[in-house]
C-alpha cells in the first residue's frame, strides 16, 4: 500500500513539473536566520513627502550638540523644522566595532542595536516621535557593504563574507577600508538577513526609510531585492536614498541617488572658472534612468567632503559665494540636502571621527535666516519643486525659470566674484516679478547688473 502511495505521489509530482515551461528556474527560498517580524512601535507616519518635495537634513550626532546623542537632536527639532526641513537623516546609530577600529560610525558591530554612545532604543523612538509630531520623517544611515571585524556574523557565518584563496575574510577590495570586512553578496542567506535587519528598524523604531551608504558597492540585484521587500511593507511609505552616483540605482527602485558629479562640477566652477552652462549637461546625465519623480540629492557639503575638501565657506567664496551656490543647488533641479552646521556658517571643518568639535548654534543668525527664506519658499512653491525647467544662463550666471499650473518662478545667481551684466533672454525681457525674499515688485528690462555672488529669486 505504501509503495503504491509513493508511486502515485511521484507520478503526480512529475505531471505537475511537466506543465512548467522549460525556461522556468525555481530558486529555493532560504529563510533568514531571524524570521520573526518585530511588532510595530507607534503609528506609521502618514505624511512622508513625495520624492520631489523633500528637503533633507543630515545629522552627525557626534558634532551636533554638546551631549552628542539623541537627546541633543531632540532638543533642536523645532529649529530643524523651522529651517524648512521635512526629512531628517541620521548618520549610523549602531554600535561601532573595536577590532581594527578607527572609531568610524560606518563600522557596524550589530545591525539591530543602538550605540550606547547615542542613547537607547527608547531615545531613538522619542526622536522619531518628536520628528513625526512636527511633520518631519526620519531615515537611518544603512551600511550594507561591510561590517566591523567583531560583528557577530563573522564568527557565526563566516561564509557570509568575501574570502581570499586561503579562506581569510578580506576588507573591501581596493578601497583601503581596513577597519571593516567585506560581505559576500552571492550568499542568499546573508542577503535575506540583511533585508530583515533593515525591516527591523521600520517596525521597532517606526523610521521612514534609509540612506544607503556606498550604494554602488553591493550589486544592483541586491538592492532590487531589498527595495522590493521594503516596498511591500504596506503600512509604511519609505524614502530610500542611494549614496552612489550609479544611475542604474534608479532601476533598482531607489527614490534618490547622490549628486556626486554635480558637487564636483560646482567646485570647479568656483575654483577653475569652468562655465556655469555645464550644469545643464549635468541635469541630463545625472538623471539617466530616472522615472516617476526619482531625484538626485544635491548639496554643497556633507560629512565626507566637509572634512576632506573644506566647508562651503572655504570652497564657494565665503558667505555670499556659498549662498549663491546653495540657491542653485536647492532650486534648479533635484532635492536639497543640508549638513548640520552649514546653516549657521560653521567656519571649521567637522573632521573624522567627528568627536573633536561641536557646532556653535549661536553663530551667524543672518545666515540662518537666509537659509530659512530659501528653503521655506521652496516648500511653498510647487513650481520650484516640480515645475518645468527652462535654463537661460551663460558662462557666469545660472538663470532659469520653473513653471507649473500657472505658477512661474525665476532664479538668477551670479557664481562669480565680480560684477556681471547679464543680457536677459527674450522671454524674460520687459517682465514684472515679485521678489520672493522681500515681497518687492521687480520690473525687468533687457539686462540685469548682478553684484558679486548676488542672486534673485522671484515669482509671478
Amino acid at each position: 500500500m505504501k509503495r503504491n502511495f509513493f508511486l502515485l505521489l511521484f507520478l503526480c509530482i512529475m505531471l505537475a513539473c511537466s506543465k512548467e515551461p522549460a525556461s522556468t528556474v525555481i530558486t529555493p527560498v532560504i529563510p533568514p536566520v531571524t524570521d520573526t517580524t518585530p511588532s510595530q512601535y507607534g503609528t506609521p507616519f502618514g505624511n512622508v513627502p513625495d520624492r520631489q518635495d523633500a528637503v533633507i537634513y543630515q545629522v552627525n550626532m557626534r558634532a551636533f550638540s554638546q551631549q552628542a546623542n539623541f537627546q541633543g537632536v531632540i532638543a533642536r527639532l523645532d529649529s530643524i523644522k523651522a529651517l524648512g526641513v521635512n526629512v531628517i537623516y541620521l548618520m549610523p546609530i549602531y554600535p561601532v566595532g573595536k577590532v581594527k577600529s578607527v572609531n568610524s560610525p560606518y563600522c557596524v558591530k550589530n545591525y539591530t542595536a543602538v550605540n550606547t554612545e547615542f542613547g537607547t532604543l527608547a531615545d531613538l523612538r522619542s526622536l522619531v516621535d518628536g520628528a513625526h509630531s512636527r511633520n518631519m520623517c526620519v531615515i537611518l544611515d544603512w551600511v550594507a557593504n561591510h561590517t566591523s571585524w567583531d560583528n557577530g556574523w563573522i564568527t557565526s557565518h563566516k561564509n557570509w563574507y568575501m574570502q581570499d584563496g586561503s579562506g581569510n575574510v578580506v576588507s573591501p577590495p581596493g578601497m583601503g577600508w581596513n577597519d571593516v570586512a567585506q560581505l559576500e553578496f552571492t550568499n542568499p542567506a546573508m542577503r535575506l538577513q540583511m533585508i530583515w535587519d533593515m525591516k527591523y528598524w521600520v517596525f521597532a523604531a517606526n523610521v521612514d526609510g534609509f540612506r544607503c551608504d556606498y550604494a554602488d558597492g553591493p550589486p544592483l540585484d541586491f538592492w532590487t531585492q531589498a527595495i522590493d521587500t521594503l516596498r511591500h511593507i504596506s503600512t509604511h511609505k519609505l524614502l530610500i536614498l542611494a549614496e552612489g552616483k550609479r544611475t542604474a540605482n534608479f532601476l533598482a527602485g531607489f527614490d534618490y541617488i547622490f549628486g556626486f558629479s554635480y558637487y564636483g562640477l560646482l567646485k570647479t566652477i568656483y575654483s577653475s572658472n569652468v562655465s556655469v552652462m555645464q550644469i545643464n549637461n549635468m541635469n541630463n546625465t545625472e538623471y539617466t534612468n530616472a522615472t516617476n519623480g526619482q531625484q538626485v540629492v544635491r548639496y554643497t557639503t556633507n560629512h565626507d567632503v566637509n572634512g576632506s575638501d573644506g566647508t562651503p565657506l572655504d570652497l564657494f567664496g565665503g558667505r555670499k559665494g556659498s549662498m549663491a551656490a546653495f540657491v542653485v543647488t536647492a532650486c534648479m533641479k533635484g532635492v536639497p540636502m543640508v549638513y548640520n552646521g552649514q546653516e549657521v556658517g560653521t567656519p571649521f571643518r567637522i573632521v573624522f571621527p567627528f568627536t573633536s568639535r561641536k557646532i556653535d548654534w549661536t553663530l551667524n543668525p543672518d545666515i540662518m535666516a537666509e537659509y530659512k527664506k530659501i528653503l521655506l519658499f521652496r516648500s511653498t512653491s510647487a513650481a520650484m519643486r516640480r515645475g518645468q525647467l527652462s535654463s537661460y544662463g551663460d558662462a557666469d550666471i545660472s538663470a532659469f525659470t520653473k513653471e507649473l499650473a500657472g505658477e512661474k518662478v525665476l532664479v538668477v545667481s551670479n557664481l562669480r566674484d565680480s560684477v556681471i551684466t547679464f543680457a536677459l533672454p527674450l522671454p524674460l525681457q520687459n517682465t514684472t516679478w515679485t521678489d520672493a525674499m522681500t515681497g518687492e515688485s521687480i520690473t525687468m528690462a533687457t539686462q540685469l547688473v548682478l553684484q558679486p555672488y548676488s542672486y534673485l529669486i522671484a515669482k509671478q
